[in-house]
């Protein structure tokens, strides 16, 4: 035998060998699988319906593709369970679902011992709380209280929802009985989460966010589990009436935290500060006087805000609208949208505030109120309003004048001007006063006519007489009207020249209507008081006979008719 057929020989001998010692290896290996272990195998070959894994058996293992979220690539590591070695057809059995399985419950011991979370999915609603699904055919019971971080006021609100939770339970009774708990890994993320926020972020630093809830004040921003305020103030330089302008539920936006409070754990960022302050600039710009437009943003009670730019916004407030015209309302002038002009009356920078005027655009009446109705004008105008003490009468659109009660008649005691006039009622008015700086203008009605007080004056001095009428009998007295209108009293101590005679008899003498001679014993004509009296014209009426008597006696023959033959008569 040759030396090559030796080396062949050899060779040969040597690959029984080791063909024998691969089977035995093989072989001792199969011993060591055992029916439902979980194994590693190696994918070889995908089709659309099976996945072809090597576990180190005569042949491969099936895997229907359903059982598997995603395919794996061929080469790839999958974990399966051994389910049968050898079926009747020579087969072997493994089954990915059932190693998954397997490996969730493992999982979940580690994380209930190690207290991490885990994933899943809320899918319905149950008694007094939620199914979670875990996979792999799990499922947990999640407590309504520990499903969210904050009370459920819809349950149907969680359903879908993929989070994390906490494994507080695997077994009650000795049968698999999961419980999870969601609030708590809510509850720590956020602490973490906001931890980590203070530690790492600074004031002016950028953030992003999202859009949480509304407040009449602002919006709150989930910044990761927890919350920061954006402020209604701080959503723009400008004024802002309604948050939902500005922002939308559900948004993600940057924004600037302005901001930081570690001890009470408050965030505040901000919109605006995205761009400059227009403040800053204000003075370049504006200055007190100025005429300037706006546009009309806001209607109050008190006023409207008017925005002179971006940013900057004014109040033009109600008393600043007309010279003229009483508004009770700021809509009865302007609208929100209106182009307006306007005139700076002052601002305060440091406050954001500037106090415009509309009126201020135009020429105040008033300036020239006096000569357009001098002391003296007689008009014929409307009586817009009455009051106890007066009527107001309308000059012109805006314009009042206020015309007295008591200056509706020289001589008629007017208690209520409702007794003479009605609203609507055009009369002839005289102006009588004009205050420009106070904005009054006073008028009257009897100053139409020559007062009747001073033509009494000028007849009837005190010490004269004459015949009037009566009026009214009050119990201190008697009112007699005198020629010409004018009224005044006869004391009760001047109704009778006896006296010994009392006022109530006295006064039984006489009736309203009755004629009645006085005497006048003083007159105020500022005062519109007169003072009359029937005694003293009595004593004058004797005066006077016995003055004629004495002129008589001393033109005529010796004097028998004496003063007291006089007396006698006039007692008898």
């Amino acid at each position: 035998m040759d030396k090559m057929e030796v080396e062949r020989d050899e060779s040969l001998k040597e690959g029984a060998s080791i063909q024998t010692q691969l089977q035995e290896e093989y072989l001792k290996s199969l011993e060591s699988l055992e029916e439902g272990q979980l194994v590693e195998g190696v994918v070889i070959q995908v089709t659309p319906d099976q996945v072809f894994v090597d576990v180190g058996y005569k042949s491969e293992g099936k895997i229907p593709t359903s059982e598997f979220d995603e395919l794996p690539a061929v080469g790839n590591t999958v974990s399966v369970v051994l389910v049968t070695k050898e079926n009747k057809h020579g087969e072997v059995i493994v089954s990915k679902q059932k190693a998954d399985v397997k490996q969730l419950w493992k999982d979940l011991r580690q994380a209930l011992n190690d207290k991490v979370p885990v994933d899943g999915v809320i899918e319905k609603v149950v008694k007094g709380g939620f199914d979670v699904n875990l996979g792999s055919g799990i499922h947990a019971f999640l407590p309504i209280s520990q499903s969210d971080s904050q009370k459920v006021d819809k349950s149907e609100k969680l359903i879908g929802v993929k989070s994390k939770f906490y494994v507080e339970r695997l077994y009650s009774d000795n049968k698999a009985n999961v419980v999870v708990n969601r609030r708590k890994y809510l509850e720590d993320s956020m602490t973490t989460n906001r931890d980590n926020f203070f530690n790492n972020i600074s004031i002016g630093d950028t953030v992003k966010g999202t859009v949480k809830s509304f407040t009449s004040f602002g919006a709150f921003i989930d910044l990761g589990g927890f919350d920061g305020l954006l402020h209604i103030n701080d959503m723009s330089w400008g004024h802002v009436t309604r948050p939902k302008d500005f922002v939308k539920k559900g948004q993600e936006i940057e924004l600037k935290v302005i901001r930081l409070d570690p001890e009470e754990k408050r965030i505040n960022l901000s919109l605006k500060h995205f761009s400059e302050d227009p403040w800053l600039h204000f003075e370049d710009k504006y200055h007190v006087e100025d005429v300037v437009k706006g546009k009309v943003t806001k209607l109050t009670d008190f006023g409207a805000f008017i925005e002179l730019e971006e940013g900057i916004e004014g109040l033009a407030h109600i008393s600043e609208f007309s010279w003229v015209k009483k508004i009770n309302k700021a809509s009865d002038m302007v609208k929100i949208g209106d182009e307006v002009e306007c005139m700076i009356l002052g601002y305060d920078i440091q406050a954001g505030r500037v106090s415009l005027g509309l009126k201020q655009v135009t020429d105040n009446p008033w300036d020239s109120i006096a000569d357009k109705y001098p002391v003296g004008t007689k008009l014929t105008r409307k009586v817009v309003k009455l009051t106890n003490a007066g009527a107001f009468v309308e000059l012109e659109e805006g314009i009042d004048g206020f015309l007295h009660v008591d200056d509706l008649s020289w001589t008629k005691k007017i208690k209520h001007p409702g007794s003479e006039l009605t609203v609507g009622q055009e009369i002839e008015v005289m102006v009588i006063e004009n205050d420009m700086d106070n904005h009054k203008i006073r008028l009257g009605v009897k100053q139409l006519s020559e007062d009747p007080w001073q033509q009494f004056c000028s007849v009837y001095k005190p010490g004269s007489t004459f015949e009037g009428e009566i009026v009214s009998i009050a119990d201190f007295g008697v009112f007699v009207k005198a020629p010409g209108g004018i009224e005044g009293l006869v004391n009760k101590s001047n109704l009778s020249d006896n006296r010994d005679e009392p006022f109530e008899e006295a006064v039984k003498k006489y009736s309203v209507g009755d004629k009645i001679n006085v005497y006048v014993v003083d007159v105020n004509p500022d005062k519109q008081k007169a003072a009359f009296s029937v005694k003293e014209y009595k004593r004058k009426q004797r005066r006077d006979e016995i003055s004629q008597y004495m002129t008589s006696s001393n033109d005529g023959d010796d004097g028998a008719y004496t003063l007291g033959d006089l007396l006698k008569n006039k007692n008898n």
